[in-house]
């Protein structure tokens, strides 16, 4: 048997595919499972043991089609479910099963502010697409694995090396990040070494940050990415907001602090998944949600949902390990 299972974008969407591609190979151990995504994801997959080839979205859709058919694939599960995947599938004439959206439900409870989505993790509507193979899920937490072998003592100063807590203050929308003085407020209060991450976008964030507050560490826009995994791997816990980061830290079953803004888990299916030690900090605001993946401002201009979060939760939290 030969499975494509296709996902393009983005990380986090991503991450949580990875218990229905270990489902699928450890159920079905003479499957051959290939991985569709686009080039710029293929660090997700590239040392993941459970696929056995990686497929790179082409530059046009023919293309694309085109290596698809070469190798005739039993089945295709479509875990994106677009106008591309529909017509990959309607070209390639393959037997397919394909992840529910629900963006009329999404849609409505985001216009309406009613909650028409069951809080079911997206892993979970992701497995759906699979149970009509008879696989089942592990119930376990997804997978990243690090590609190389780094040292704490080249990627941070000896003060941060031991019992350090990991604050991802990187988001792709400011509605999902916190203000920088709220941070520093935080940061001032845990007991612990505190190393932010994120990238280039954040690095100036970090920087003042990092000036005002004596126990952290900026490395943000200066590790790598597998630099940074690698850093999260190792921490005694994460902070973070609805982020790729942070959701990849759930791989490594830390304590994790979840932070979310104008967006909110539920609608997103997102939420930290087989995580032992997990909070989600949020606040109910009759504004909120505000977007389903963020904005580059707050619509009614006092950000209420990230100004107004208590820290002691986060903090208390934070401190306990």
């Amino acid at each position: 048997m030969k499975i494509l299972v296709i996902r393009f974008s983005s990380m986090g969407d991503i991450i949580y595919t990875t218990p229905v591609v270990r489902c699928l190979k450890k159920q079905l151990p003479k499957a051959e499972i290939h991985f569709l995504t686009k080039p710029a994801f293929q660090y997700i997959y590239e040392n993941n043991p459970y696929v056995d080839k990686l497929l790179f979205l082409k530059p046009t859709l023919f293309e694309t089609i085109k290596t698809i058919k070469a190798e005739h694939y039993d089945y295709i599960i479509d875990l994106h479910n677009n106008l591309r995947t529909t017509l990959i599938k309607l070209n390639t004439r393959v037997k397919s099963s394909t992840y529910k959206k629900q963006p009329i439900l999404k849609w409505l409870s985001l216009k309406f502010n009613i909650k028409l989505i069951k809080p079911i993790h997206l892993v979970e509507r992701y497995m759906e697409a699979v149970s009509f193979l008879g696989v089942k899920n592990d119930e376990q937490p997804i997978d990243y694995y690090i590609k190389t072998d780094h040292q704490l003592n080249q990627l941070l100063p000896a003060s941060h090396q031991n019992n350090y807590i990991v604050f991802i203050i990187g988001a792709t929308h400011f509605t999902k990040r916190m203000p920088n003085e709220k941070i520093i407020s935080i940061c001032h209060q845990i007991n612990h070494p505190v190393v932010l991450l994120g990238g280039n976008d954040v690095k100036a964030n970090g920087q003042e940050i990092a000036a005002k507050a004596d126990n952290v560490y900026n490395a943000c826009g200066i590790t790598t990415l597998d630099e940074s995994v690698f850093l999260v791997s190792e921490a005694i816990s994460v902070v973070g907001f609805d982020t790729g980061l942070t959701h990849i830290a759930e791989a490594f079953d830390k304590p994790i602090v979840s932070i979310w803004g104008g967006t909110v888990p539920e609608l997103l299916g997102v939420q930290p998944y087989k995580v032992k030690d997990a909070l989600v900090a949020e606040i109910d605001l009759p504004c909120r949600p505000c977007s389903k993946f963020g904005l580059a401002e707050c619509p009614l201009g006092h950000f209420k949902c990230m100004n107004d979060m208590p820290e002691n939760v986060i903090v208390d939290f934070a401190n306990k390990v």
